[in-house]
């Protein structure tokens, strides 16, 4: 069994590049299209099961871009716009394609703010209040939401399969002491390198340095920079993070469509 993680966007809120900024990573994004970055979301698929993991606003060129044409279940790690506000683009998937209700993961404390943000879509979607710590499988893989630091209720989930592991953090300032010892030797951390230089929010956020300091922290085989702001607190273009990084063979940089093979 092949299982796929793919990273859908890696970029902050802001996205790269943003129509009002003119700083040195929007310019190399707008000069060469591989440098731009959408805002973060994930897919997993084992060939039988088809999982998101977040909607941000981009999803539906997401999906386009990567061939993706059937989601089983959604699966979000908070309620922040940049991570939710893609729902509305499954509307028309259920009513007109599969007639099929869609599982919607997301945290107790959003079931309202889902509600009064979506009033049209209840009957689009199954809402399910996923549980810290409680293990969900679908056939041979499994998620496992487990707590993150963020400024509102939120996870990032281990993504377990029968070959290798990962844990998606695309938001989170630091780990809790628990999640970090439930990490311990991931093949896989993907998580929030917002900043780069000084940290403007370090109770949500982190920066590119300390996200390397938790893979470190946390012993993991390969530590994945996701959620970059690219703007933030200092502008700096993926060359130069790629050229500053090149000696680390323990950290990558996410990029759009950047695709992990979990398989035995």
């Amino acid at each position: 069994m092949t299982v796929n993680f793919t990273i859908l966007g890696s970029a902050a809120g802001t996205g790269v590049p943003s129509f009002f900024c003119d700083c040195s990573g929007c310019r190399e994004a707008r000069k060469d299209s591989h440098y731009t970055r959408t805002r973060t979301g994930a897919f997993l698929d084992s060939g039988d099961e088809k999982i998101l993991i977040d909607a941000p606003p981009d999803i539906r060129q997401q999906l386009i871009r990567e061939d993706i044409n059937h989601i089983d279940r959604i699966f979000l790690t908070h309620w922040h716009a940049d991570h939710y506000s893609g729902l509305g683009e499954f509307e028309y998937y259920v009513r007109l394609f599969t007639g099929e209700v869609l599982p919607l993961y997301l945290p107790a404390d959003a079931i309202t703010d889902f509600i009064s943000t979506f009033p049209d879509l209840e009957d689009v979607f199954h809402l399910i209040p996923w549980e810290y710590k409680q293990k969900y499988s679908f056939d041979d893989i499994a998620l496992i939401p487990l707590p993150a630091n963020h400024s509102v209720e939120t996870v990032g989930f281990v993504v377990q399969t029968p070959g290798q592991n990962l844990a998606y953090f695309p938001d989170t300032a630091g780990l809790p002491k628990e999640t970090k010892q439930q990490i311990e030797g991931i093949d896989y951390l993907i998580c929030d390198a917002t900043f780069y230089g000084e940290n403007w929010y370090p109770h949500s956020h982190m920066s590119v340095e300390q996200a390397i300091q938790l893979g470190r922290e946390v012993k993991a085989n390969k530590t994945i920079l996701t959620h970059l702001s690219i703007h933030y607190s200092q502008p700096v273009t993926t060359r130069q993070l790629e050229e500053e990084l090149k000696d680390d063979k323990d950290v990558m940089i996410a990029y759009d469509g950047l695709q992990i093979k979990l398989s035995p």
